[in-house]
């Protein structure tokens, strides 16, 4: 009976490259693995949890997160093959030929989880920020050529985005390093953002500046004005219907991430506003000029078909004075420059 307890504790199950495997240390292998697979659990909860009411250290948390979870785990596979009775020096050829035939038949796998690393420690593209890539549409859906989002979660295989209307999208990894992606808020920034605009045409230049102006600026989603930074309308262009403005406004970071609703409300608010101010949207219009009627011309063709003749067009110049051009004074200007980051911030981040 001693005997077959004795077999037990000790058998030899396996004798690999001069190693020989016990039960025992598979036993205490396996309770290596479960110990090391339980601490990476724990900790990765709780650097998750911390990174849940982190604002500014949310990036750093994650790539904490992800580091020490890979290495516990790690970690404890080598010391579990060590425990369980395995040489490691002794397996290295075996092991280089295993990696050739993985590197194989998992290059796909390998390549995505290579791009997440490189996502997690670039810092280009982070958990929490808005990223666009491909062509999206206004409202953040998803579509074949792309989409934007919210980056949820940067795993080893896919990052996790969520769009506008709560959906999780899960894209490879790769797509974020092979294509171009806009971020929207690097570095915990915004951005400034146009609002198309039409009136019609005999609108008052000045007014209409300044009732826009007037709802950007009551706007609770933009930003304090200040010297660099401020509200503007520009005069883009003579269309169909109309003249065509743009308003520029910085809104907030948190309405940079949802860019279809911003841009109704602006819309909305610029609509409230031209409405107030009595300035009336264009509809589109036709105009047909007559040269010759019957052989008669100009006002002898107008009495023909007992019509009056026009007044005369106000001379140029008879405004009560030139409007604000803010599109030149954004010109004049002298361009900013980013300042290179120095990397010790970026780990400090």
């Amino acid at each position: 009976m001693i005997g077959e307890l004795a077999d037990l504790t000790d058998p030899a199950l396996l004798r690999l490259g001069g190693s020989t495997i016990t039960l025992a240390g598979v036993i205490a292998g396996a309770a290596v693995i479960a110990a090391a697979w339980a601490a990476a659990w724990v900790a990765t909860r709780a650097l998750r949890r911390a990174r849940a009411r982190a604002v500014r250290s949310a990036a750093v948390l994650h790539i904490l997160e992800k580091l020490i979870g890979y290495g516990l785990i790690v970690f404890g596979v080598a010391a579990a093959l060590s425990v369980a009775g395995l040489n490691l020096s002794s397996l290295a050829v075996f092991a280089g030929a295993l990696g050739i035939g993985v590197g194989l038949g998992l290059q796909g796998v390998v390549k995505e989880f290579v791009s997440g690393l490189f996502l997690i420690f670039d810092r280009m593209v982070s958990v929490g920020d808005y990223i666009e890539f491909g062509e999206a549409g206004l409202g953040g859906g998803v579509r074949e050529e792309g989409m934007r989002g919210v980056v949820m979660e940067i795993g080893p295989r896919a990052v996790r985005i969520r769009t506008n209307d709560n959906v999780n999208v899960l894209v490879p990894n790769s797509r974020l390093i092979e294509q171009p992606v806009t971020n929207w808020t690097l570095k915990g920034d915004t951005r400034r953002i146009h609002i198309p605009f039409v009136v019609g045409y005999g609108a008052d230049r000045g007014k209409v500046r300044e009732a826009v102006l007037a709802a950007a600026r009551a706007s609770p989603f933009t930003l304090p004005e200040t010297g660099e930074r401020k509200a503007q309308v520009w005069l883009v262009g003579f269309g169909d219907r109309g003249m065509e403005f743009e308003l520029l406004v910085w809104p907030t970071r948190e309405a940079v991430k949802r860019p279809a609703a911003m841009h109704a409300a602006y819309t909305w608010a610029i609509a409230d506003a031209l409405e107030a101010a009595g300035i009336e949207a264009p509809v589109a219009q036709t105009d047909l000029r007559l040269r010759r009627l019957f052989g008669r011309e100009g006002d002898e063709a107008l009495s023909t078909l007992g019509l009056q003749p026009a007044p005369a067009a106000a001379a140029p110049g008879s405004r009560s004075g030139a409007s604000a051009n803010d599109a030149a004074e954004d010109l004049l200007k002298p361009a900013s420059h980013e300042e290179p980051e120095d990397p010790d911030d970026r780990g400090r981040g």
